[in-house]
């Protein structure tokens, strides 16, 4: 690998990747983009770090998680600062308004099309609504309960009992109650300047939570995409972008190489985490 080219290793409908390549582009720095379900060789070159993960962006012997732009930046040999933040209240705030636009849509998507696989991706539209109530729900188990917050547990893999369109709806009322609980009961006492403690690299709790809602609103935002563009669908309720107002939201909705109007992937949806580790 050469020690000059920065390389981003990423994947079609990751919120994260997107959102790195966007970066680095409006930064002026040119790499090779290496779309780890197309390239056989991209899982093959993430081994040299010890990571099966994405997006990771790469120079020669350094690399770093694309989810932490100032690591990013370190690898890519430029200075970087951070933007201002929202008050965690607001963000709280946006959070439960994206789950919320996410019932909404889910309502919409008929039951027999659920499992229909997204553009280039091995990720089905029922999996990506799961994506979006499951984002918050482990930002919850990290902060009641200390649990790990790890990549795998953000793979949308539907737990088996999960089955219907019922389920996967009363899923997300709970998230929504969960976190509408917690907000009200702790969130004015949480320390958000403490380490987030997750797998993506060193940041804070604050941090975790604006991840939380830029990550779960990208999402709202794809799947209010494909009730208009794959379904044919008007969804009966307009997604009020103003919810994105003061969060880093990626520019485009799907990806900046790949076209959301090309074919479903041609294999099948990820089961399990054995599923993605044999990838």
């Amino acid at each position: 690998m050469s020690e000059n080219i920065v390389k981003v290793y990423w994947q079609p409908g990751c919120s994260s990747c997107l959102k790195t390549k966007e970066f680095l582009k409006d930064n002026g720095v040119d790499f090779k983009s290496v779309n780890v379900l197309e390239d056989k060789t991209g899982f093959e070159d993430l081994q040299r770090f010890g990571v099966k993960l994405v997006p990771v962006v790469a120079k020669g012997d350094q690399w770093a998680n694309g989810a932490v732009f100032r690591d990013v930046a370190k690898v890519a040999g430029f200075d970087y600062s951070s933007h201002k933040m929202l008050e965690p209240q607001v963000m709280a705030d946006k959070i439960k308004s994206i789950n919320y636009f996410a019932r909404e849509f889910l309502d919409q998507i008929p039951e027999d099309k659920l499992d229909t696989l997204l553009p280039g991706r091995p990720r089905s539209y029922r999996q990506l609504v799961y994506h979006v109530f499951n984002i918050p729900d482990v930002f919850l188990d990290r902060v009641e309960h200390n649990k790990p917050y790890t990549y795998e547990a953000l793979l949308s893999i539907l737990p088996k009992e999960m089955k219907t369109k019922s389920d996967l709806m009363d899923y997300g009322n709970r998230v929504y109650e969960r976190f509408d609980k917690w907000w009200k009961r702790d969130g004015d006492k949480v320390d958000f300047d403490q380490p987030g403690n997750v797998y993506y690299g060193e940041v804070n709790l604050h941090e975790v939570l604006e991840r939380t809602g830029w990550h779960s609103g990208q999402h709202v935002r794809q799947i209010n995409l494909l009730l208009k563009e794959k379904l044919s669908i008007n969804p009966k309720k307009n997604l009020d972008e103003t919810i994105f107002e003061g969060l880093p939201m990626p520019k485009n909705i799907w990806d900046n190489e790949r076209s959301f109007s090309e074919g479903s992937y041609s294999g099948k949806a990820l089961s399990s985490v054995e599923d993605f580790k044999n990838l």
